[in-house]
């Protein structure tokens, strides 16, 4: 029987694996038959992956670090003959309403959560432009993780939400540029997911706020939430780019 969501043979690079989404995307994209580059910065995230990814390529180091990227990526080029598929997920918060925010939390979200995007987006882009040229009609797919909170704000997150609403842009300008060669680009809007990033909202404080504003009544798992990765990485998007995908049970609804 034919499979819609194929990735074998494919290699996919993912930011942020060692914990959350990044640790379930990597299980998800290694069953659909992808080779793995899996990009972490912790201690021990890494030795999570070491134990669970065997067969995988694993890079540590930060996304806010280009000459790390640019070698992470060329490491892994050498290693599967290219990449195929960029998951660029690694994301941070910092807590703090607009007044008390420090200058110091507000350079740390958005040095990951845009510039270390940007930083992967642009040198995986620049493999698969060659790959283009080279002569390979579709020669890979972009998933930017983004967030509710980019397109609708989140309180005592103005760093948070500036950052992933600049990865939204980044996305449509990348797929406008990047379309000649193939390229696809479009980003995934997360509700909120059961990760560690995500304690206090779902905690007794907050949890019947939050949940009240989500029509399907429930929380994302993040085995729930690659899913739709998984599908703009594949085949079966093909002709899917500069779009946001929101992953939200419909606590936000946009056209």
């Amino acid at each position: 029987m034919r499979t819609l969501v194929d990735l074998s043979n494919k290699n996919i690079m993912i930011t942020g694996a060692g914990q959350g989404i990044g640790l379930a995307a990597a299980g998800l994209m290694r069953d659909l038959g992808a080779n793995l580059t899996l990009v972490e910065i912790g201690d021990k995230g890494v030795a999570l992956l070491k134990e669970q990814f065997p067969d995988a390529l694993i890079a540590q180091g930060s996304v806010t670090d280009r000459d790390f990227v640019e070698l992470a990526v060329s490491q892994s080029v050498k290693e599967f003959g290219g990449i195929h598929g960029l998951m660029n997920n690694a994301g941070i918060t910092r807590t703090a309403m607009i007044e008390k925010m420090t200058a110091q939390q507000w350079q740390e979200v958005v040095d990951v959560n845009m510039t270390g995007v940007f930083n992967c987006l642009q040198a995986v882009g620049i493999q698969m432009i060659a790959s283009s040229k080279a002569g390979e009609a579709r020669p890979g797919a972009i998933v930017n993780i983004s967030s509710d909170a980019g397109r609708r704000g989140s309180m005592g997150q103005i760093n948070y939400a500036a950052a992933k609403s600049g990865v939204l842009g980044m996305t449509m300008t990348a797929a406008k540029e990047w379309g000649r060669y193939g390229i696809r680009v479009n980003s995934v809007c997360f509700g909120v997911v059961e990760t560690q990033m995500t304690e206090v909202i779902r905690g007794e404080k907050f949890r019947d706020k939050y949940l009240s504003a989500v029509p399907m009544g429930a929380f994302l798992s993040p085995e729930q939430a690659v899913q739709s990765v998984a599908f703009l990485l594949s085949g079966a998007a093909e002709f899917i780019t500069g779009q946001h995908l929101s992953i939200n049970g419909g606590s936000h609804m946009g056209f």
